[in-house]
Protein backbone atom coordinates (compact mmCIF):
# COMPACT_ATOMS: atom_id res chain seq x y z
CA UNK A 1 0.00 0.00 0.00
CA UNK A 2 2.65 2.32 0.89
CA UNK A 3 4.18 2.64 -2.95
CA UNK A 4 1.06 4.45 -4.72
CA UNK A 5 0.47 6.64 -1.29
CA UNK A 6 3.89 7.94 -2.08
CA UNK A 7 3.32 7.88 -5.53
CA UNK A 8 0.15 9.82 -4.99
CA UNK A 9 1.72 12.32 -2.96
CA UNK A 10 4.72 12.94 -5.20
CA UNK A 11 2.24 13.99 -7.80
CA UNK A 12 0.32 16.22 -5.95
CA UNK A 13 3.15 17.84 -4.41
CA UNK A 14 4.84 18.63 -8.07
CA UNK A 15 8.41 18.59 -6.62
CA UNK A 16 10.00 20.25 -10.46
CA UNK A 17 12.00 16.98 -10.87
CA UNK A 18 12.27 17.45 -14.84
CA UNK A 19 15.71 18.68 -15.28
CA UNK A 20 18.26 17.06 -15.98
CA UNK A 21 21.06 15.88 -13.63
CA UNK A 22 23.79 17.81 -12.65
CA UNK A 23 27.30 17.64 -13.75
CA UNK A 24 30.30 19.33 -12.82
CA UNK A 25 29.96 22.11 -15.80
CA UNK A 26 26.49 23.03 -14.20
CA UNK A 27 26.37 26.50 -12.95
CA UNK A 28 24.65 27.78 -9.98
CA UNK A 29 22.61 29.82 -11.89
CA UNK A 30 18.70 28.35 -13.40
CA UNK A 31 16.84 30.59 -16.03
CA UNK A 32 13.58 29.74 -17.65
CA UNK A 33 11.52 29.86 -14.51
CA UNK A 34 7.90 31.29 -14.61
CA UNK A 35 5.70 32.73 -11.93
CA UNK A 36 1.96 33.45 -11.47
CA UNK A 37 0.43 34.53 -9.06
CA UNK A 38 -3.56 33.94 -7.96
CA UNK A 39 -5.94 35.86 -5.50
CA UNK A 40 -7.24 34.40 -2.68
CA UNK A 41 -10.27 32.51 -3.22
CA UNK A 42 -13.06 31.47 -0.18
CA UNK A 43 -11.06 29.96 2.28
CA UNK A 44 -7.59 30.00 0.34
CA UNK A 45 -4.71 32.33 1.00
CA UNK A 46 -2.76 34.08 -2.31
CA UNK A 47 -1.00 31.46 -4.35
CA UNK A 48 2.64 32.05 -5.90
CA UNK A 49 2.97 29.42 -8.81
CA UNK A 50 6.01 28.56 -10.05
CA UNK A 51 7.28 26.74 -12.81
CA UNK A 52 10.19 25.19 -14.25
CA UNK A 53 10.07 22.85 -17.74
CA UNK A 54 6.84 20.52 -16.92
CA UNK A 55 6.35 20.73 -13.50
CA UNK A 56 4.95 23.17 -11.09
CA UNK A 57 4.65 24.10 -7.84
CA UNK A 58 2.26 26.14 -6.03
CA UNK A 59 3.26 28.20 -2.43
CA UNK A 60 0.84 29.69 -0.33
CA UNK A 61 1.01 33.61 0.64
CA UNK A 62 -0.76 33.19 4.33
CA UNK A 63 2.26 35.15 5.73
CA UNK A 64 3.68 31.97 7.71
CA UNK A 65 6.61 31.73 6.16
CA UNK A 66 8.77 34.49 6.81
CA UNK A 67 11.30 34.48 3.53
CA UNK A 68 8.20 35.22 1.49
CA UNK A 69 7.62 38.21 3.08
CA UNK A 70 8.60 40.35 -0.03
CA UNK A 71 6.60 38.15 -2.09
CA UNK A 72 3.39 38.94 -0.50
CA UNK A 73 4.33 42.86 0.21
CA UNK A 74 4.99 43.23 -3.76
CA UNK A 75 2.29 41.36 -4.94
CA UNK A 76 -0.21 43.44 -3.08
CA UNK A 77 0.35 46.31 -5.60
CA UNK A 78 -2.65 47.85 -7.67
CA UNK A 79 -0.94 46.90 -11.21
CA UNK A 80 2.26 47.41 -13.43
CA UNK A 81 5.83 46.20 -12.74
CA UNK A 82 6.93 43.88 -10.04
CA UNK A 83 10.13 42.41 -8.35
CA UNK A 84 10.70 40.25 -5.79
CA UNK A 85 13.40 38.40 -4.41
CA UNK A 86 12.95 35.16 -2.11
CA UNK A 87 16.03 34.40 0.21
CA UNK A 88 16.77 30.68 1.32
CA UNK A 89 19.03 29.18 2.61
CA UNK A 90 19.46 26.78 -0.59
CA UNK A 91 19.63 30.10 -2.90
CA UNK A 92 18.23 33.06 -3.82
CA UNK A 93 15.10 33.47 -6.12
CA UNK A 94 15.31 36.76 -7.89
CA UNK A 95 11.75 37.48 -9.59
CA UNK A 96 10.46 40.40 -11.88
CA UNK A 97 7.06 40.78 -13.95
CA UNK A 98 3.72 42.46 -14.28
CA UNK A 99 0.59 42.54 -12.50
CA UNK A 100 -2.88 43.35 -13.98
CA UNK A 101 -4.23 43.93 -9.92
CA UNK A 102 -2.98 42.71 -6.25
CA UNK A 103 -2.15 38.96 -6.32
CA UNK A 104 -2.60 38.67 -9.75
CA UNK A 105 0.47 38.71 -12.41
CA UNK A 106 3.49 37.11 -14.12
CA UNK A 107 6.74 37.34 -14.83
CA UNK A 108 9.94 35.11 -14.94
CA UNK A 109 12.69 34.21 -12.19
CA UNK A 110 16.27 33.33 -12.00
CA UNK A 111 17.41 31.15 -9.14
CA UNK A 112 21.23 31.32 -7.80
CA UNK A 113 21.88 28.09 -5.74
CA UNK A 114 23.90 28.60 -2.59
CA UNK A 115 27.05 26.16 -2.90
CA UNK A 116 27.69 25.63 0.57
CA UNK A 117 24.08 24.28 1.32
CA UNK A 118 25.08 21.78 -1.59
CA UNK A 119 27.95 20.83 0.40
CA UNK A 120 26.34 20.30 3.20
CA UNK A 121 23.89 18.62 1.47
CA UNK A 122 26.44 16.04 0.45
CA UNK A 123 28.16 15.50 3.37
CA UNK A 124 24.66 13.67 5.11
CA UNK A 125 24.50 11.42 1.77
CA UNK A 126 21.86 13.53 0.06
CA UNK A 127 23.94 15.25 -2.88
CA UNK A 128 20.98 16.52 -5.62
CA UNK A 129 20.79 14.62 -8.93
CA UNK A 130 19.01 17.84 -10.52
CA UNK A 131 19.63 21.18 -10.18
CA UNK A 132 16.18 21.70 -9.98
CA UNK A 133 16.06 19.80 -6.75
CA UNK A 134 17.50 22.79 -5.01
CA UNK A 135 14.73 25.24 -6.37
CA UNK A 136 12.00 22.32 -5.24
CA UNK A 137 14.07 22.95 -1.66
CA UNK A 138 13.30 26.64 -1.55
CA UNK A 139 9.64 26.40 -2.68
CA UNK A 140 8.94 23.86 -0.01
CA UNK A 141 11.41 25.23 2.34
CA UNK A 142 13.62 21.81 3.10
CA UNK A 143 16.34 22.84 5.53
CA UNK A 144 19.91 21.32 6.75
CA UNK A 145 18.03 21.35 10.17
CA UNK A 146 14.91 19.32 9.04
CA UNK A 147 17.11 17.10 7.53
CA UNK A 148 19.62 16.84 10.58
CA UNK A 149 16.07 16.08 12.67
CA UNK A 150 15.08 13.81 11.03
CA UNK A 151 17.88 11.56 11.29
CA UNK A 152 18.34 12.04 14.35
CA UNK A 153 15.14 11.16 15.09
CA UNK A 154 15.88 7.82 13.49
CA UNK A 155 14.66 8.28 9.71
CA UNK A 156 17.28 9.42 7.65
CA UNK A 157 16.17 10.92 4.22
CA UNK A 158 17.49 8.42 1.71
CA UNK A 159 17.79 11.10 -1.35
CA UNK A 160 17.14 14.68 -1.55
CA UNK A 161 13.17 13.45 -3.39
CA UNK A 162 12.68 12.08 0.40
CA UNK A 163 13.87 15.96 2.09
CA UNK A 164 11.85 17.41 -0.40
CA UNK A 165 8.52 15.53 0.37
CA UNK A 166 8.97 15.31 4.13
CA UNK A 167 9.36 19.36 4.07
CA UNK A 168 6.22 19.67 1.87
CA UNK A 169 4.51 17.27 4.02
CA UNK A 170 5.69 19.08 6.86
CA UNK A 171 7.15 15.82 8.01
CA UNK A 172 9.11 17.35 11.29
CA UNK A 173 11.47 15.29 14.20
CA UNK A 174 8.51 16.15 16.63
CA UNK A 175 5.84 15.16 14.17
CA UNK A 176 7.83 10.99 13.78
CA UNK A 177 8.72 10.84 17.46
CA UNK A 178 5.17 11.41 18.34
CA UNK A 179 4.59 8.61 15.88
CA UNK A 180 6.81 6.49 18.04
CA UNK A 181 5.13 4.20 19.76
CA UNK A 182 4.64 0.73 21.40
CA UNK A 183 2.17 0.04 18.30
CA UNK A 184 4.90 1.04 15.76
CA UNK A 185 7.69 0.35 14.34
CA UNK A 186 8.84 3.02 12.36
CA UNK A 187 12.67 3.84 10.79
CA UNK A 188 11.97 4.30 7.36
CA UNK A 189 11.48 8.13 6.44
CA UNK A 190 9.21 6.46 3.29
CA UNK A 191 6.96 5.27 5.76
CA UNK A 192 6.72 8.75 8.20
CA UNK A 193 5.97 10.39 4.98
CA UNK A 194 2.74 7.78 4.00
CA UNK A 195 1.56 8.57 7.37
CA UNK A 196 1.55 11.79 7.35
CA UNK A 197 0.09 11.60 3.66
CA UNK A 198 -2.69 9.50 5.62
CA UNK A 199 -3.00 12.12 8.33
CA UNK A 200 -1.97 9.30 10.62
CA UNK A 201 -1.00 10.93 14.01
CA UNK A 202 0.40 10.25 17.05
CA UNK A 203 -3.06 10.25 19.21
CA UNK A 204 -4.15 7.52 16.32
CA UNK A 205 -0.65 5.84 17.01
CA UNK A 206 -1.83 5.25 21.01
CA UNK A 207 -5.32 4.53 20.51
CA UNK A 208 -4.07 1.63 18.45
CA UNK A 209 -1.51 0.44 21.23
CA UNK A 210 -4.65 1.06 24.04
CA UNK A 211 -6.67 -1.00 21.54
CA UNK A 212 -3.65 -3.83 22.32
CA UNK A 213 -2.21 -3.66 19.06
CA UNK A 214 1.58 -4.10 19.07
CA UNK A 215 4.33 -3.41 16.65
CA UNK A 216 2.52 -2.72 13.61
CA UNK A 217 4.04 -1.81 10.44
CA UNK A 218 3.51 1.73 8.53
CA UNK A 219 1.47 -0.17 6.23
CA UNK A 220 -0.58 -1.81 9.09
CA UNK A 221 -1.37 1.69 10.14
CA UNK A 222 -1.99 3.45 6.98
CA UNK A 223 -4.27 0.89 6.09
CA UNK A 224 -6.29 1.00 9.01
CA UNK A 225 -6.42 4.55 8.75
CA UNK A 226 -7.50 4.23 5.10
CA UNK A 227 -10.10 1.57 6.17
CA UNK A 228 -11.44 4.34 8.98
CA UNK A 229 -10.38 1.92 12.13
CA UNK A 230 -9.95 3.69 14.83
CA UNK A 231 -8.90 3.01 18.56
CA UNK A 232 -12.28 2.68 20.20
CA UNK A 233 -13.34 0.57 17.27
CA UNK A 234 -10.90 -2.11 17.51
CA UNK A 235 -11.22 -2.09 21.01
CA UNK A 236 -14.84 -3.04 20.48
CA UNK A 237 -14.41 -5.32 18.13
CA UNK A 238 -11.99 -7.35 20.17
CA UNK A 239 -15.20 -7.05 23.02
CA UNK A 240 -17.43 -8.10 21.02
CA UNK A 241 -14.93 -11.31 19.23
CA UNK A 242 -14.20 -12.40 23.08
CA UNK A 243 -18.25 -12.58 23.40
CA UNK A 244 -18.02 -14.43 20.89
CA UNK A 245 -15.96 -16.73 21.75
CA UNK A 246 -17.42 -17.35 25.48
Amino acid sequence: MKAPLIATSAALLTVLACAAPSTAADTLVMRDIAWTAAAATGNSEPQLRVRYKQSNSDVSLDGARRELAPVRAALQGSGGPVSFTVVHSAGTLACTGTLARAFEGAGGCRFTSDPKFETALGERGLAPGRRSDLLAMVLVDATIELADGLIAAGVKPQDTDDLIAAAALDVTPDYVRDLKSEALVLTDIDDAIACKALGVDGAYVRGLAAAGYRRLSADDVVGMKALGVTGDYAVAMNRAARGTAQ
